[in-house]
């Protein structure tokens, strides 16, 4: 390892005590002599998606959490409700490094051409534990940026545009002609409206607010359906008819929307059926679930006769499934519209020092559309 690059790393971890306490801290690591086909990135942006708050606050109450320890090494404790515990039971007394993707500079390599090749380069990385100033990872795992791409700009560059992709993906590879998307004005939901419009496929957006859905009609989507109108139901099942979409993805997870799409997608069927049936149109209606922004139960009244199917939808699965000949084509077209159609944006850069404040808990932890943040564990 080159004589310039630290020996120990800074890195962010989440700790759930068996006493039902959550502990957020920064924890100095050893930094690995790269094997031969691995790098060592000096991170420099990290996005915080949902996914990553998923791990970082577990089951927490933050409204609960309270700041100790100093202002070099900043502790956050929250309280985790007991009915949530047994969620936690695979991770108790773990102490857990944070971050699945993220972006920055080669500063070292194995010794293998794949890892020499990327030395001195702007690269995004996947992997996990990329919370930290400095991290050891395959070269395989690792991204080429374009030139006079910024860490910045890469920081995203998979968790949110390989999902748009799988989502559309999947589409094609069962059979459905469009799609239905929730929680739509986030990031991930506004690079997927891109996609669509730039494919030519039909998307329905379920949106929570009239402000969030004036950011996708401004984008030029064309279906928009927003949950607190009164006509909510009556819209979404008029934009079913227009666009034949029977798959949907949900971020939310909890409560009854995931019930009220299947059932809009049969009234929407039943619109065209030539005759009645007992058992509800043949025609199979899919939601997958791939988020957990209401954590409470999943509800649904069944309206939507005999085919149909609900489940998890999760990126890594779908990436093994599909392979790596075709992953790598997903990740060639990530590449290619980087600035463009997969261009994430974020309200706030942040240190991991700063990421430890509760004022600054207070904002991301919401997950609130236009509240996204960026860590950039190499500032201050």
């Amino acid at each position: 390892m080159p004589t310039d690059t630290p020996r120990t790393t800074l890195q962010i971890r989440s700790l759930v005590k068996r006493s039902g306490e959550l502990e957020l801290s920064l924890a100095e690591e050893p930094i690995p002599e790269p094997k031969a086909d691995e790098v060592i990135v000096r991170v420099e942006a990290a996005p915080m998606n949902p996914s990553d708050l998923g791990l970082l606050f577990g089951a927490a109450d933050m409204k609960t959490a309270q700041a100790s320890g100093t202002p070099d090494r900043p502790v956050i404790r929250a309280q985790i409700p007991e009915a949530a515990m047994k969620a936690m039971a695979g991770r108790l007394d773990q102490s857990m490094p944070v971050g699945n993707e993220g972006a920055g500079v080669v500063v070292a390599a194995g010794a293998s051409p794949a890892a020499q090749a990327l030395l001195g380069q702007t690269v995004a990385a996947i992997g996990g534990a990329m919370y930290a100033q400095y991290r050891c990872i395959p070269a395989a795992q690792c991204m080429p940026l374009p030139e006079g791409t910024t860490p910045a700009e890469g920081a995203s560059a998979f968790v949110n545009p390989l999902t748009a992709l799988g989502m559309v993906t999947t589409m094609k590879r069962e059979g459905h002609k469009a799609l239905v998307h929730t929680a739509a004005a986030s990031n991930l939901g506004q690079m997927l409206n891109r996609i669509c419009m730039k494919d030519g496929i039909a998307l329905v957006n379920i949106v929570r607010r009239q402000e969030q859905a004036d950011i996708l009609r401004a984008m030029g989507a064309q279906y928009v359906c927003d949950q607190s109108a009164p006509t909510f139901m009556e819209d979404l099942t008029e934009a079913l008819v227009a666009t034949g979409a029977t798959l949907a993805f949900d971020a939310i997870g909890g409560g009854r929307l995931a019930g009220q799409i299947l059932n809009a997608m049969e009234a929407a069927l039943n619109r065209t059926a030539t005759e009645y049936s007992r058992y509800g149109s043949t025609t199979h209606k899919q939601v997958y679930i791939y988020g957990g922004l209401d954590r409470g139960p999943t509800e649904f009244t069944r309206g939507f006769g005999m085919a149909w199917g609900m489940g998890g939808w999760l990126l890594f699965p779908f990436l093994m499934k599909i392979g790596p000949e075709e992953a790598a084509k997903l990740k060639a077209r990530v590449a290619a519209e980087l600035k463009t159609t997969f261009a994430s944006r974020y309200t706030k850069e942040v240190s991991m020092h700063e990421a430890l404040r509760l004022d600054e808990i207070a904002v991301y932890a919401k997950q609130a559309t236009g509240e996204k943040y960026l860590l950039n564990p190499n500032r201050g």
